[in-house]
């Protein structure tokens, strides 16, 4: 019973460090069969007042076989049906990269609000033609990196905040999975390599903790046979005089720690990928108490969560993944395939894109087919 003697409503749900989460009953759509949709329906179906109302695939077949597994009630039989469907409150993407900037594009076209999964689009060109689409119709749209809207990272930043360590002069940040063998990460056509897969992350993670102050970037890369790239270690030096250190791999286990360094000590995340737990070091490499991640279903909760409260509010963006902050990344990540001469097919040429910089910027130089598979064994 709440103060005033009335049961709260079934529209706040409580989220593990979240606080309150308020919104009616929502209904969500899931574009793609493969294994990150699968993770998606198999969380929706364990939150309170979401439903995974429908799945859309390019086989009638493969959508069926989808619906039936996780109790979904409607298989529709191609992705423009999908958008006849009013139901639909929420569409999530969980296609190829190569797929996203016309997946988005029809589901905008048509009023339905979008949640897609990382990398947004391919490239920044892209992204800002999704974003600018979705203003000009009013449509709410919104990236799916996961680890922006889990709660561990207001706790890592109130952490930073106390002084602990003091003022934080150097991080670094690993993720590596051992997943060449993965069409989707091979395959130019798909926008495949590590940046768009991986990389993004630990791009993210430099930019929640550091921001974006970025004065130069220096990098490295290997490349594989059909010429994406395949492991590679970016510097970021700000203007501040920080640095963050980040390394990927498709070809190898990592870590997936970040470390965030600092004159009287340093802080572990176990997992940048789906923090894991946090352990703050003194000067003289003393681990303190551990904090472990409060208990979740999947982590894909919050995602939802937050973009199911935003359309409620009538907002267009979730604030823990601005729009100004996709297209960022995306223009970050353009630069950086700049340096190293990656080009997917259906780009003419890498677009010209600048250091991250606001005052002195520094030029760096350097449609898919139908039958695309839907093999999303992306690692969220």
């Amino acid at each position: 019973m709440s103060v005033a003697g009335k049961r709260r409503p079934d529209c706040y749900h409580q989220t593990k460090g979240k606080g309150l989460r308020m919104f009616n009953q929502k209904r969500v759509g899931i574009m793609g069969t493969g294994k990150i949709a699968g993770v998606m329906a198999g969380t929706i179906k364990k939150m309170k007042n979401v439903k995974c109302y429908g799945v859309a695939s390019r086989s009638e077949e493969r959508a069926k076989k989808f619906a039936e597994e996780y109790g979904i009630k409607v298989a529709y039989t191609s992705y423009e049906e999908m958008m006849l469907d009013d139901k639909i409150d929420l569409v999530y993407i969980a296609t190829p990269h190569s797929e996203h900037y016309a997946n988005m594009k029809l589901c905008i076209e048509n009023g339905k609000n979008v949640l897609c999964e990382k990398s947004f689009t391919a490239n920044a060109p892209q992204a800002e033609e999704v974003l600018s689409l979705a203003r000009e119709k009013g449509v709410f749209v919104a990236e799916a990196m996961w680890t922006r809207y889990m709660p561990m990272m207001t706790t890592i930043k109130g952490i930073i905040n106390s002084g602990i360590i003091g003022e934080p002069t150097m991080l670094t940040a690993n993720l590596g999975y051992p997943v060449s063998d993965k069409e989707r990460l091979t395959n130019p056509a798909l926008a495949g390599g590590a940046l768009l897969d991986l990389g993004v992350y630990t791009l993210h993670f430099a930019s929640m903790i550091f921001g974006k102050e970025i004065e130069k970037t220096e990098s490295s890369c290997i490349l594989t046979s059909s010429g994406v790239d395949a492991s590679e270690s970016i510097t970021l030096k700000y203007k501040d005089g920080r640095m963050a250190v980040l390394n990927c791999t498709m070809h190898a286990v990592s870590d997936r720690r970040g470390v965030i360094y600092g004159p009287k000590g340093y802080i572990v995340i176990e997992n940048i990928n789906n923090f894991e737990s946090i352990t703050v070091y003194d000067a003289g490499y003393k681990p303190g108490k551990t904090i472990k991640a409060p208990k979740q279903i999947t982590g894909y909760e919050y995602e939802v969560y937050s973009c199911l409260e935003a359309i409620e509010k009538g907002q267009k963006e979730c604030w823990e993944m601005p729009h100004e902050e996709t297209l960022r990344i995306m223009k970050q990540m353009d630069a950086l395939r700049a340096q190293w001469g990656v080009i997917y097919p259906f780009e003419k040429e890498i677009p010209a894109m600048t250091e991250l910089s606001e005052d002195k910027p520094e030029v760096l130089t350097g449609e898919v087919e139908d039958t695309v598979k839907e093999d999303t064994d992306i690692l969220a």
